[in-house]
């Protein structure tokens, strides 16, 4: 079985005030064009469609436009996509049965009283079983293994079977991306809480994973776990490749064959300087400097001792004025005073991007607090409890 794996869509995600419908309609573009290459048996997005639960019309029908460019390029593979933290399950769900009629599958909520529902055979190729989210206390327990099971007691061919979820996984990298998550760390990553791989079951060939923006392997997995990744940046931070994963699978129980399939950014995000902040007359003969037919998307790190000054947004855009290039955003960072924080400030829209639990450690950082695990675990139960309450 030959599946394309991808994630993390966002569609509709904009970039401060700037609309990226252009770069998305772009990067399903050339997704439509890789299905068209490869003739996959399936095509899977493990959750993340859309960036808000109610996305405007537009933004929905260039989901809509996109599946049926997918279903004419490729006539007999399956289209499979499940439901993120960002979506809405609803959404996925009411439009299921005419979807299915073009031969595309829509998971959107967990069905306890029917687990076959999550179960897509593919003739004569494998078996889809699509989780979506879930939030913890709406997903019975064992219930991933209970569909494996189900899969296993219909695979009698020992046909490839490829698992679908979109969670934190234990051990994955979830910064930008320099650290990895342990049992020791605070289990909860953008709000949903870090399973083990154990608590995914048993069974599958391909764990193909969404949540978690970095393409990469789970460690120590005994069959392939792999996030996807998002294919287009949704944030400047995201510094990395962008990709699909082409997944080969010869028979159950076979070791998968995954190939990575760049996609290209017509404005890619880029940040001056590179690496750290720098005073404000060197950052704008960086962009002074920066390529005049560089078509990007910029974001100025300007290091302050006092303020940054009013008109520099105004300043920086003059610079840019006669180049392709965006001046999106300037972010600044204090030069550190003796005797004060060693901690750089977070600006508003870095302080709503971070995770809860790095906010906590830089709390730790600064006030030279040790986080033991009796606090992180309070921590963390206290972030369940206002996730509850949204």
């Amino acid at each position: 079985m030959i599946i394309l794996h991808t994630s993390d869509w966002h569609l509709g995600k904009a970039l401060y005030q700037y609309d990226r419908s252009d770069d998305q309609l772009n990067m399903l573009r050339q997704i439509e064009a890789i299905a068209r290459e490869h003739q996959p048996d399936a095509f899977i997005v493990s959750g993340d469609v859309f960036d808000v639960a109610q996305p405007s019309a537009a933004v929905q029908r260039m989901l809509s436009e996109a599946i049926v460019r997918l279903r004419v390029a490729c006539p007999t593979m399956a289209i499979v996509f499940t439901a993120g933290n960002h979506d809405s399950a609803s959404r996925h769900e009411v439009f299921r049965t005419p979807w299915q009629a073009l031969g595309v599958h829509t998971i959107g909520n967990i069905d306890r009283d029917d687990p076959s529902t999550h179960i897509i055979y593919i003739p004569d190729s494998g078996y889809i079983v699509a989780i979506p989210y879930a939030n913890e206390r709406f997903l019975p327990e064992g219930f991933y293994q209970q569909v494996l099971d189900a899969v296993a007691e219909q695979n009698t061919r020992q046909l490839p079977v490829v698992l679908m979820a979109h969670t934190t996984v234990l051990g994955s990298n979830f910064t930008s991306h320099s650290r990895q998550l342990t049992k020791d760390d605070i289990e909860s990553i953008g709000g949903i809480d870090a399973l083990s791989l154990d608590a995914l079951g048993e069974g599958y060939d391909y764990l193909a994973l969404g949540h978690i923006h970095h393409p990469q392997y789970i460690p120590g997995s005994k069959k392939c776990a792999r996030y996807s990744g998002t294919p287009l940046a949704v944030s400047f931070d995201e510094t990395f490749a962008h990709s699909l994963s082409l997944v080969t699978i010869a028979a159950h129980g076979a070791q998968p064959v995954v190939e990575t399939i760049d996609i290209t950014d017509p404005h890619p995000l880029v940040t001056l300087p590179a690496q750290g902040a720098k005073p404000w007359d060197e950052v704008k003969q960086l962009l002074r400097d920066f390529p005049s037919d560089g078509e990007a998307y910029i974001r100025l790190r300007v290091l302050i001792d006092g303020f940054l000054p009013p008109d520099a947004m105004a300043e920086a855009q003059a610079i840019a004025e006669d180049k392709k290039c965006i001046v999106a955003h300037i972010a600044t960072e204090r030069r550190p005073i003796e005797g004060t924080s060693s901690v750089a400030p977070l600006e508003i829209d870095e302080f709503q991007a971070i995770e809860p639990v790095e906010i906590l450690r830089r709390y730790a950082e600064d006030t030279v607090v040790e986080i033991d695990d009796e606090i992180l675990e309070l921590f963390n139960e206290a972030l369940k409890q206002c996730n509850s309450n949204d």
